[in-house]
């Protein structure tokens, strides 16, 4: 019995994740140390609230990357369901049960429209979803006419609700991941996922159904977007065209630092969601530490570049072994 245990936490600290949670242990204790402010309840809250919604996208975005796959999408996608949730409350005056329906389900359906041409045209998922936020973010300025929409709804609650001392935002990451976690590590269609990362053709004649799964990756990502997006809106009370500006960098960057493989084929649900904490902790770092706001970009971009150097080099080594 010990061996075995023995072997699983050694078979753990091989693994990626593993440097990754790491790497958070020690930013979080050098904050500790840093910022008298940082280990304050309001503080961890107003964090763990910040990085919600790049933590719930980032399952989406794990999923589609760990086939092979991109989604630069997603930040438009939060735009125009949050702008859609605004204007069906405010505007239209729909029940929110409904408008929550909608809205989810156009996420989904966008999230399709990228599967399907990425699976049945053939085309880059890059080039697919670089010209689908394209699209939709003139969608969202059509909507809004370039004016931010006001929301009062029960809807809100996702987004500026509290159980107790913990925000609802929060409580909905860490289900979310949860499940996430049991979708990819514990059902056959999240094992095909890997399997179509690691080899796409080996899967196909295995009799996995690839085109099905991959499409289904980018409806996950899109629906997971759309619920983001309402989340967005309830915390702001209002929706505009600018809202989720960034977020396809803010979404890529935890998911990679988390240690999924830009190949394909690697990576955890969990991990991204250490990747996102990461990058929170860091933005947290430069208000509290008072250090200027244009040395966010340049620290995150470094770390990115450092995560994909790293994973490259953990693919040659796997690929020369």
């Amino acid at each position: 019995m010990k061996s075995k245990q023995l072997g699983s936490l050694q078979a753990f600290t091989k693994r990626s994740e593993f440097s990754v949670l790491i790497g958070l242990v020690v930013l979080f204790v050098a904050m500790s140390f840093a910022s008298p402010y940082f280990l304050k309840i309001n503080n961890i809250m107003n964090v763990l609230q910040q990085i919600s919604r790049y933590g719930i996208i980032s399952v989406g975005m794990a999923l589609v990357m760990i086939t092979g796959g991109i989604d630069l999408s997603v930040g438009y996608i939060v735009a125009i369901s949050a702008c859609m949730a605004a204007h069906l409350t405010t505007n239209v005056g729909l029940p929110w049960p409904a408008v929550l329906l909608i809205v989810l389900l156009m996420g989904a359906g966008i999230g399709l429209v990228n599967g399907l041409l990425v699976t049945r045209v053939h085309l880059w998922p890059f080039i697919v979803t670089l010209a689908t936020s394209k699209v939709v973010s003139g969608a969202v300025l059509l909507l809004t006419q370039g004016m931010p929409i006001h929301m009062e709804s029960p809807l809100c609650w996702f987004g500026s609700g509290y159980i107790g001392p913990v925000p609802v935002s929060v409580i909905m990451m860490f289900l979310i991941i949860l499940l996430g976690t049991v979708f990819a590590s514990c059902t056959q269609t999240g094992r095909n996922i890997y399997a179509i990362g690691n080899n796409a053709r080996a899967a196909a004649l295995s009799g996995i159904r690839v085109e099905n799964t991959k499409a289904l990756v980018y409806v996950i990502c899109g629906l997971l977007c759309a619920f983001c997006g309402i989340m967005v809106a309830g915390n702001l009370n209002s929706a505009d065209a600018g809202l989720g500006a960034g977020y396809e960098t803010d979404v890529i960057a935890p998911v990679v630092i988390g240690g999924v493989s830009m190949n394909g084929g690697e990576g955890s649900i969990w991990g991204a969601l250490i990747g996102a904490m990461i990058i929170g902790i860091l933005k947290n770092a430069f208000i509290l530490l008072k250090v200027s706001s244009y040395w966010q970009s340049v620290v995150i971009g470094i770390v990115i570049l450092a995560a994909v150097t790293i994973d490259c080099f953990r693919s040659l080594r796997k690929a020369k072994a």
